[in-house]
C-alpha cells in the first residue's frame, strides 16, 4: 500500500476543481386536491475528485433510502391506467421507455437512462404507457423524497 502524501501543489489543484452544479430530475406529484402534475427539480451537486488523476465527478448529497427493488416489466405491457404509488419512489430506467400522463393531461416521454421521482401517493394518479419491449427499472424507496434532512 502506498502511503505517501500528495505534494501540496497537487492538493491545491484538487481544491480548485470543486464547483457547484445541478442535475435535473423529472417529478410526478399530487396536489392536495388530488390532481397529479409534473415538475422538474434541481438536485445540487458538487464536482469533486474521486480518484487521483481523473476528471472530477458530480456528486449529490446522500439521500436516505429505505429499500431498493429491481423490476422487469414484461414486453407488451402497453398501458397501465390511472394509478398512484404506495410510497415516494425514485425510478431509474435502465432500458425501454415509458410515456407518463398526469391527471392534468400533460404527457412526458421518459427514455432509458432517465430517472423520475414519483410522489403521487394519493389522488387521481397517473397513466403509464410502456414501450413494446420489456423494460428493466430500479425502484428506490425514498421516505423523504429528494428533500435533504435538516441539520
Amino acid at each position: 500500500m502506498n502511503t505517501t502524501r500528495r505534494p501540496p501543489a497537487i492538493a491545491m489543484r484538487t481544491a480548485a476543481v470543486l464547483s457547484e452544479t445541478t442535475m435535473r430530475c423529472l417529478r410526478i406529484y399530487a396536489t392536495p386536491d388530488g390532481e397529479s402534475h409534473f415538475d422538474e427539480i434541481d438536485i445540487p451537486t458538487t464536482k469533486r475528485p474521486v480518484f487521483p488523476d481523473t476528471a472530477p465527478f458530480e456528486l449529490s448529497a446522500h439521500y436516505p433510502a429505505s429499500r431498493i427493488r429491481f423490476t422487469r416489466i414484461p414486453a407488451a405491457m402497453h398501458e397501465v391506467g390511472c394509478h398512484t404509488v404506495p410510497e415516494r419512489v425514485l425510478t431509474v430506467r435502465l432500458d425501454g421507455s415509458v410515456e407518463y400522463e398526469t391527471s392534468d393531461g400533460e404527457v412526458r416521454y421518459v427514455q432509458a437512462g432517465s430517472f423520475v421521482l414519483v410522489e403521487d401517493t394519493h389522488g387521481k394518479g397517473h397513466i403509464s404507457r410502456h414501450s413494446a419491449e420489456g423494460q428493466t427499472v430500479i425502484w428506490i424507496a425514498l421516505p423523504n423524497g429528494l428533500d435533504l434532512p435538516s441539520g
